[in-house]
């Protein structure tokens, strides 16, 4: 293993300096972006980072954790004000507010997570629409250009008589026009479908209790399937049988939180106390089967809410403290360094470079290496704790922590 940190204040890359205009190059439009991966597809790399970044403007957005979204220069977010849950529709240019939705909310996280009143989960938007699902398990689709509500679920009846009792962290996804929520608790869930436009209940998957995981699409010998990790197991599960077509046993402590990173025919999953398992989806007739390619089950590389990013055979991860990079031929941890500290952070692929997003509001920007962790710079970009996704869009950096979302620009 190689541990080494390399400070530098330029890039040797052939590339042009960015503009200090804005420009929204890309839609951000779901969970980990528009292939839930984490990868910025047209970020374009300043010739030299600068010292600072500059704040341009923050505007309180209510308590939550949940990662903001950008779609046709509009940008969305998802907070809680007193008994309330907030959606609000933002000019990204100026912070200017464009509309609000407001509702009850009345459920309250209890426990440990009480210190995380607001909602988790992070928008999705498709066809101008928005859907949000609170930490209650309040489903709301709206207009994504007035705020008009469109249909809610909410309700036990709502999810076929299935018992919500879970506060979730679990993104919804859009696929075939309908929006799949995973609902449940006390060992049974389901994976319900809601038709966009009408909201009726067109799919359903039953099984297993939920967990925070969020789902990821999968497409193996053209099956198309959902593929996420719930309370005891990774599964798959297929769009148009709506039956369950493979599953592998995975339980990390204290619950599945990060989400199924997919490559072609290869499943990665992580989890505090699992470490990191690699799966291969094979299909034989009309079975499929789950094999297992290698397991590193090293207490160091399992990690208890971040994702890893694939890029170009690697994995790029934070578990026990530090960012690493994992082989994915053989899982083997190629390097390891504490710069991002804190027990999570957000990670991801802006081509030429990774951007590392910590709980504690620093942001670590680094090249992409199988030998060595090399650090390109280091921003403060916000307060203790901040568990939301950045949004990178041209040099715009959008920021969301407990109570606020901020642009930060890299001029």
């Amino acid at each position: 293993m190689v541990i080494k940190k390399i400070q530098t204040s330029a890039i040797a890359v052939t590339i042009f300096l960015l503009s200090c205009t804005v420009c929204w190059s890309q839609d951000w439009p779901q969970w980990r972006g528009p292939s839930r991966d984490a990868r910025i597809a047209d970020f374009t790399v300043p010739e030299r980072w600068p010292e600072k970044l500059n704040k341009k403007w923050t505007i309180p957005v209510g308590l939550g954790d949940a990662s903001p979204v950008l779609v046709d220069n509009r940008l969305y977010t998802f907070g809680r004000e007193d008994s309330n849950e907030v959606v609000l529709c933002i000019d990204p240019s100026n912070g200017g507010v464009i509309w609000k939705h407001v509702y009850p909310a009345r459920f309250v996280a209890t426990g440990p997570s009480s210190s995380h009143p607001g909602p988790r989960s992070t928008p999705v938007v498709a066809d101008d629409k928005i859907c949000v699902l609170g930490i209650g398990g309040i489903l709301s689709c709206l207009d994504a250009t007035s705020g008009k509500l469109l249909w809610r679920k909410q309700s036990e009846a709502d999810y076929q008589n299935t018992p919500y009792k879970f506060e979730t962290s679990m993104s919804p996804i859009i696929v075939k026009n309908m929006c799949f929520v995973y609902i449940g608790g006390d060992g049974k869930g389901a994976i319900i479908g809601f038709d966009l436009t009408t909201g009726k209940a067109k799919w359903n998957f039953t099984g297993d209790a939920p967990s925070p995981s969020s789902p990821v699409l999968m497409t193996v010998d053209s099956v198309k399937q959902i593929v996420t990790i719930n309370e005891k197991k990774v599964i798959g599960a297929g769009l148009s049988g709506h039956k369950l077509l493979w599953s592998v046993p995975f339980k990390s402590r204290p619950v599945n939180s990060t989400t199924p990173v997919v490559d072609g025919q290869t499943v990665y999953v992580t989890g505090q106390g699992m470490g990191i398992l690699a799966v291969k989806i094979i299909r034989s007739e009309d079975n499929f089967d789950a094999e297992t390619v290698w397991t590193n089950s090293v207490a160091q590389v399992g990690s208890r809410y971040t994702t890893p990013v694939l890029k170009d055979g690697l994995l790029y991860g934070h578990a026990g403290n530090e960012l690493i990079c994992v082989d994915t031929r053989d899982g083997k941890v190629l390097w390891a360094d504490a710069s991002v500290k804190g027990q999570s952070c957000a990670i991801v692929d802006a081509g030429f470079v990774l951007i590392a997003l910590g709980i504690n509001g620093d942001m670590s920007v680094y090249r992409p290496s199988d030998t060595q962790y090399i650090e390109l710079a280091h921003y403060m970009v916000g307060e203790p704790e901040i568990w939301a996704h950045p949004i990178i869009a041209g040099n715009q950096i959008f920021i969301r922590d407990k109570e606020s979302i901020t642009l930060w620009t890299i001029e």
